[in-house]
């Protein structure tokens, strides 16, 4: 039997972000937006669902008098991703279980 895929996760943007995060201290907003080639609209509401189930910590901040908005996976988050990988392994990998 297979175990559920995280709904959180599975989202190809949420992942993404998640992906970029777990291998990185923290992340801002813009070099989010330029690697995942997502526009700032759809990126933040997708920031913001993944702050909201405490995936990820945002910091806002100002730099210059400019806005900056600092993301960065919460230890929950790392736990979510893990499990995840894990499950979608078992997908790719039936007969290894």
């Amino acid at each position: 039997m297979f175990n559920e895929l995280d709904p959180i996760l599975h989202s190809q943007l949420r992942l993404a972000v998640m992906s970029i995060l777990i291998g990185v201290s923290e992340a801002e907003f813009t070099a989010l937006k330029e690697k995942t080639n997502a526009t700032a609209g759809n990126l933040s509401v997708q920031i913001n669902k993944l702050k909201e189930v405490g995936y990820i910590n945002v910091i806002k901040l100002f730099h210059n008098n400019y806005p900056q908005t600092i993301c960065k996976v919460s230890p929950r988050g790392v736990e979510a991703f893990e499990l995840y990988v894990k499950a979608l392994q078992a997908y790719l990998n039936p007969g290894s279980r």
